[in-house]
């Protein structure tokens, strides 16, 4: 992400934001998919595979996506937008946390994990990651439905 991420503000100038920072969601979709897949035999050359995908999806989706949303609004609504947008990052954030810890506490449980229960952590893993998947897949078609930014 920190690569490639210069380039796609960039490029997000002179092509159209939305559909940049949708392509973006689209490869971190396409990677929560596949990731989902995981088990104790996944090597870590699959894993760290993914992980580039994701650096270059989130690459794509940040700065253009953050181009679209300031460049659609005003200059005198540049802190209001900067800060709505803080926000719905950190509500993102804190949801998918929120997910990921009920999905957790009910396969896993109220207990430490452990060697013990690695099959219902691997279990619970791969059902998150396919969560995120749709919902980050459903998330494609409301980036590619906003406005054109000014």
């Amino acid at each position: 992400m920190a690569v490639f991420s210069p380039f796609t503000g960039k490029l997000s100038d002179k092509l159209d934001p939305g559909k940049i920072a949708s392509a973006g969601m689209a490869l971190i979709s396409a990677g929560l998919f596949i990731i989902a897949f995981i088990g104790v035999n996944t090597s870590i050359f699959f894993i760290s595979a993914i992980l580039v995908l994701f650096g270059i999806g989130y690459a794509l989706f940040s700065s253009p996506n953050t181009n679209a949303i300031m460049g659609s609004v005003e200059k005198k609504y540049y802190g209001i937008a900067s800060g709505t947008l803080g926000t719905m990052r950190l509500v993102g954030q804190m949801s998918s946390m929120g997910i990921a810890m009920m999905i957790f506490s009910i396969f896993i449980g109220k207990v430490e994990i452990n060697p013990s229960n690695h099959d219902a952590f691997i279990t619970s893993i791969r059902i998150a990651f396919g969560v995120f998947g749709v919902l980050c897949f459903i998330g494609i078609f409301f980036s590619l439905a906003r406005g054109k930014s000014k």
